[in-house]
């Protein structure tokens, strides 16, 4: 479930977190949405703006990994870094929701990082890859799965050689599972929503859309104002008007 609060009143907030204990039935934490796309897909700055224009309501789970921090990331926050027997032993003990190795690095959501997100009464957002999101459709979790696509591979192509913090070697590596991603999050039924990233004002407007149209059934079925709904976007209905439940744009 999501909620998409402008101003923050307290009488907004309140609403917002009794929608996010009764959206489904028996569940008394918020509803996580998982956002996977190819690594140039710009699935990060999408849910950045989110988190950015709506802080208080979303927030990232944060993924562990063995790999080294690059410059400028934190701890805790890119990633929780930790060392591959360490990481080893935390999969021994059932810690981990899912976890996948790329490029000769583990990386992994483990179950204290999700539910701590969910403790603070907020929605996680879980950015993980189609190997994660298979594992976290075995573990029966009750989320809404977002694939962000680029226009295409050449577009992709382009945007991973722009960055220029790869080699050739670990760029080709990136494209290939670029590609086995693409065909994996484009199969029909393995994800409720799909947004092509072609225009970043765009697709971000699709995003927030189909976190308003599945924000309606909600208000309808607790009988809440629609007001609340209303008060997410200065024009709800022209977002949410441009997606609809199984969206593949």
């Amino acid at each position: 479930m999501f909620v998409l609060c402008r101003g923050f009143s307290g009488q907004v907030r309140s609403t917002a977190r009794l929608f996010l204990r009764t959206y489904v039935p028996g569940m008394a934490l918020p509803r996580p949405v998982v956002i996977c796309g190819p690594s140039g897909s710009g699935k990060s700055t999408l849910y950045n703006k989110l988190l950015k224009e709506f802080p208080g309501v979303f927030q990232l789970s944060v993924s562990h990994t063995t790999r080294q921090p690059r410059p400028g990331e934190l701890n805790g926050r890119e990633y929780h870094f930790i060392n591959r027997d360490q990481f080893q032993e935390n999969i021994k003990q059932g810690d981990f929701l899912e976890w996948a190795e790329f490029s000769g690095n583990i990386y992994g959501t483990s179950k204290k990082a999700l539910e701590e997100v969910q403790s603070n009464n907020v929605i996680p957002i879980l950015d993980i890859d189609t190997q994660g999101v298979r594992n976290v459709k075995k573990a029966s979790l009750e989320a809404v799965y977002i694939f962000i696509k680029p226009p295409s591979i050449d577009v992709l192509e382009k945007r991973l050689r722009s960055r220029k913090t790869e080699t050739e070697e670990a760029l080709q590596k990136r494209l290939s599972a670029a590609r086995n991603e693409l065909e994996y999050g484009l199969k029909p039924g393995n994800f409720q929503h799909i947004i092509t990233n072609d225009d970043l004002d765009v697709a971000y407007e699709k995003l927030k859309g189909i976190l308003i149209k599945s924000q309606m059934p909600l208000a309808m079925a607790t009988g809440s104002s629609s007001s609340v709904v209303n008060s997410f976007l200065d024009k709800p209905a022209a977002s949410a008007a441009t997606v609809n439940s199984s969206s593949q744009d």
